[in-house]
């Protein structure tokens, strides 16, 4: 199980596309902040905006929930979606719109709080595994890996990625507590071990620390 607490994000009404629309325009149904003209100067990882039709197909297909869009629930999974998307994939902190520019913290498992400079630094996937675990029962010791190092192993062992869905919401605004479930199939090699083809997936409790006005 994971644990992550972030403080503070955005307002839960993030700007959205249509889930009809979505696909002919080339945006995203379940991600903000990634198409369009308010992106246009964004500096991406890799110099260009992630493409998320894989992971968004193993998502449609093996979700448990499917969520009324605009409510509550829907409204959750996409700030997470979004704000997952940013952390990993937006080099510049103020190019990342799910967060306040000011006194945003995230931390996971009880670690210490990680400004956005912070998180954007070591990289998404160190930070969300960042562990207390002595180093020699660390498979993944996110202490010695760099950003690229981290992104490289999870794209080499996940190819079709990691898909997320919201399973329950807790409590409303402004401090939103709810339930994911995190999977993805282990198809490439991970630190030694070979592929074997199976679903890897786990679940965690997240809080959300949202303004309640823009």
């Amino acid at each position: 199980a994971v644990f992550i607490q972030t403080q503070p994000t955005l307002p839960l009404g993030l700007s959205r596309t249509p889930l009809a629309m979505a696909s002919a325009e080339g945006g995203d149904k379940y991600r903000s902040f990634l198409h369009g003209d308010g992106e246009k100067n964004t500096v991406w990882r890799h110099g260009f905006p992630p493409n998320y039709d894989l992971v968004n197909k193993l998502f449609e297909e093996e979700r448990t929930k499917e969520w009324p869009e605009g409510s509550l629930e829907e409204k959750v999974q996409r700030l997470l979606k979004t704000w997952e998307m940013e952390m990993i994939h937006k080099v510049r902190p103020d190019d990342q719109k799910s967060v306040h520019s000011q006194g945003f913290t995230a931390s996971t498992n009880g670690m210490k709080p990680l400004t956005r400079k912070e998180w954007t630094a070591i990289g998404g996937y160190n930070a969300f595994l960042a562990t207390k675990l002595p180093p020699e029962h660390r498979i993944y010791d996110p202490d010695k890996e760099t950003v690229d190092s981290g992104m490289s192993t999870f794209l080499t062992a996940f190819p079709r990625g990691f898909a997320i869905e919201v399973l329950d919401v807790y409590s409303g605004p402004p401090r939103v507590a709810f339930k994911f479930r995190h999977w993805g199939y282990m198809e490439g090699p991970f630190k030694g071990h070979p592929p074997h083809g199976q679903r890897i997936e786990f679940f965690g409790v997240c809080i959300f620390h949202v303004s309640l006005a823009a």
